[in-house]
């Protein structure tokens, strides 16, 4: 089976929600805490998290025998100018007892499917260089580096670097 199909029996994917909220946050702190996923250096309240979300490009991978959250992808506006309307930014995160089911590969195929469907022609986001599982499962899903921004904000006292993805549609024109 291959790696964007072998996930199927594994983990049950569905519209993120604020059922979701102790879970996703629970995901994204494991995230922030091994120093490569985010600047951020403590998660959010549900409430601000939620705030900056498309919720209909925002889904969570959910463990079928108990309904526990192995992950989550979301979307957010890139800008509010007009021009800007099909292009998104986000995040993906997996919980590391869940890496290598393929959690990851499910969610940003729901991120593809849900922003195709609503005309989003690019999907990008910032991935720190030494995150290569994030920059590997991006580049199977059809995500290609634009560039490096270096020197682009301190995290913990040190200059980080930031490597641009981006996957544009091949179906929306």
């Amino acid at each position: 089976m291959s790696e964007s199909t072998s996930y199927a029996a594994t983990v049950a994917i569905e519209p993120m929600a604020p059922a979701h909220a102790e879970g996703v946050l629970a995901v994204y702190r494991i995230g922030i805490d091994t120093g490569n996923a985010t600047f951020e250096t403590e998660a959010p309240t549900w409430d601000a998290f939620w705030a900056k979300k498309l919720p209909e490009h925002c889904h969570v991978a959910l463990d079928p025998a108990d309904g526990r959250v192995l992950g989550w992808v979301a979307a957010s506006v890139v800008s509010d100018r007009c021009v800007y309307a099909g292009v998104v930014e986000h995040s993906v995160y997996v919980d590391p007892a869940a890496q290598g089911r393929g959690v990851g590969r499910a969610l940003l195929d729901a991120l593809i499917g849900s922003t195709e469907a609503a005309g989003i022609w690019t999907v990008q986001s910032g991935v720190f260089p030494e995150n290569q599982a994030s920059l590997t499962l991006h580049a199977k899903a059809g995500f290609r580096v634009v560039g490096t921004r270096e020197r682009v904000a301190r995290h913990h006292g040190a200059w980080r670097d930031v490597v641009l993805i981006e996957r544009r549609s091949p179906v929306v024109d």
